[in-house]
């Protein structure tokens, strides 16, 4: 049944660009990592034609070439072995990355972040991308910036993984671009002061549902708030309902259609009351 819904998805024309005034920018999880194989064009496809935001995660190759993985290995999510780092990009490119999934995506391969950044400007994708940074590497964060704004996507992409916890990362990446976005972590309420004070960051990543007060202070800070960890990733309604009362500015789940189904849902029964 999921590969069916998922090829009709893909046969989809055109993108609808959601309203941010009435919900978060929904961000999938490695982006539709449920119904198709995770970090792959396809899954980014069928989230850009459901105006969808995705997750990515970038590691490098041996021949230096910027990537989209999430393990340091290739194990789990190919027929290959061993750690991307110690291959080429050759070597990488001839790996399936799609029959462990399911056999009706065999031949899918890892894709660089050019390929992604080329599918985000080609599709005129108006959808939030959320960059996983990976790795310890002196040009990683220069290196992605540069590629970002080659393929005119910079404004888009908001910058997570390292960037959260490590303060010589976001200012790396604000050195390379003082338009980036990077978030900086708040792993609960008693860390959003410092979060909000921070002067490499311009987006909050908090790890818990803030109430609508703390959502308040941080727009008046002048940052947005990205919601991620076990109150969103994972399929909790009701944790979806609060994230929209508090008007966050984007969430990363691992449920992105099912939470777009609730809000909808919500917002006809509020209309069938009146």
């Amino acid at each position: 049944m999921r590969i069916a819904v998922l090829a009709l998805i893909l046969g989809l024309s055109g993108s609808v660009v959601a309203d941010p005034a009435t919900a978060p920018a929904l961000i999938g999880h490695r982006g539709l990592l449920r119904d198709a194989p995770e970090n792959t064009l396809t899954s980014f496809r069928a989230c850009i034609e459901l105006a969808l935001g995705f997750e990515m995660d970038v590691r490098r190759t041996k021949d230096g070439v910027l990537t989209v993985l999430h393990d340091e290995k290739v194990d789990r999510t190919t027929d290959g072995m061993g750690k991307i780092a110690e291959l080429s990009l050759a070597d990488v490119q001839k790996l399936d990355a799609g029959r462990w999934f399911d056999p009706v995506f065999a031949g899918h391969r890892i894709p660089t972040l050019e390929a992604v950044f080329a599918l985000l400007r080609e599709r005129k994708a108006n959808v939030l991308v959320a960059i996983d940074l990976k790795i310890d590497d002196p040009q990683y964060e220069t290196d992605i910036v540069a590629l970002a704004k080659k393929h005119q996507v910079l404004p888009q992409l908001v910058f997570i993984g390292r960037a959260i916890d490590e303060p010589v990362v976001r200012k790396k990446l604000s050195a390379a671009d003082q338009t980036t976005n990077v978030c900086v972590l708040a792993q609960t309420a008693k860390d959003l002061l410092a979060a909000i004070a921070d002067g490499d960051s311009n987006w909050v990543y908090a790890r818990f549902v803030p109430s609508v007060e703390e959502g308040d202070a941080i727009r008046k800070a002048g940052k947005k708030l990205f919601l991620s960890g076990p109150a969103v990733n994972r399929h909790e309604p009701e944790n979806f309902r609060k994230a929209r009362e508090i008007k966050a500015d984007a969430m990363l789940t691992d449920f992105p259609l099912e939470c777009r189904r609730l809000w909808r849902e919500g917002k006809l029964d509020s209309g069938r009351k009146k």
